[in-house]
């Protein structure tokens, strides 16, 4: 009965989940296997053939390739930046470093549409700010934004300024978390803060290392407002990511069966490549005690 009665706690959250999560992922497999478009009440059942159209189109491996480079770009700048940051503003002493930190942290909280609009400003072509900036070194005028070849890496800017600080404060959580009598063992024994680095902070950090990863992975991997409102998934589908195009596919172009073979096939990929991330670095984390 005591049993029951613990069970029952968890109730509420397991309707939630139930009604809010699982229904409308199983209903979206099923609506997988179907042509229907949301404009008509009959669900043709077509089996596999979204899932066969979408791994034969050439627009997919696009859009898969644009999303592993946003996610690949985004993470690793995030994690470098932050890191370093961390090593730089890691003196709990120092007032000017404590607003230093919170400042870098702030655009966490910004919405990312926000920052979208804010930022689409700043790459305007004609009057935007980092022109302006280009400028003072007598560089034309770059069109940031509709250009294939700077569209990509100005959308992962925006993401990395919104999350460095994230990752910054969660590093130096952890390096806080690290006992001095490591350092001072290895500073005796003549060690070079360079060698302390790699031997004692990066392998004790390495906890939080794998959660920023696997994090920041998943969060990437969706990206979906900063492209709808910078730049629609252009120019020439150099930012189509894989989220924005069930987007599009789902609402403007009504196909919503394809649609959901397409975010079912996403949510593979994104569990497969997390659990290969969990599974290779599970022997390279370092859990003290």
């Amino acid at each position: 009965m005591e049993k029951w009665k613990d069970f029952s706690f968890a109730v509420p959250a397991l309707l939630f989940m139930g009604v809010f999560l699982y229904y409308p992922l199983g209903y979206s497999v099923y609506i997988s296997f179907t042509n229907w478009n949301m404009t008509r009440p009959v669900k043709k059942f077509v089996g596999v053939d979204n899932y066969t159209r979408l791994l034969g189109s050439a627009d997919f491996y696009q859009s898969l390739k644009v999303t592993f480079l946003y996610t690949l770009m985004d993470v690793v700048f995030t994690l470098v930046i932050g890191l370093l940051l961390a090593l730089l503003l890691n003196v709990s002493s120092s007032r000017l470093f404590g607003f230093m930190r919170g400042v870098i942290f702030m655009p966490y909280y910004v919405s990312m549409v926000v920052a979208a609009m804010v930022f689409t400003w700043i790459y305007n072509g004609q009057y935007g700010l980092l022109n302006s900036v280009v400028s003072w070194f007598g560089m034309d005028p770059v069109q940031w934004l509709t250009n294939p070849s700077t569209a990509l890496p100005a959308l992962v800017a925006v993401s990395v300024w919104k999350g460095v600080g994230f990752a910054m404060i969660l590093f130096i959580a952890g390096m806080r978390g690290i006992p001095a009598e490591y350092y001072e063992a290895a500073s005796i024994d003549g060690a070079s803060k360079l060698r302390q680095f790699r031997n004692i902070t990066l392998p004790l950090l390495s906890p939080m290392t794998l959660f920023l990863v696997i994090t920041s992975f998943i969060s990437s991997m969706q990206v979906f407002q900063s492209i709808d409102v910078m730049t629609d998934g252009g120019p020439l589908k150099a930012t189509n990511a894989i989220v924005y195009w069930i987007y599009t596919m789902a609402f403007d172009e009504f196909k919503t069966g394809r649609a959901s073979a397409l975010v079912m096939i996403l949510f593979v990929i994104i569990l497969l490549l997390t659990l290969v991330q969990w599974v290779v670095s599970r022997k390279k984390v370092h859990y003290e005690g």
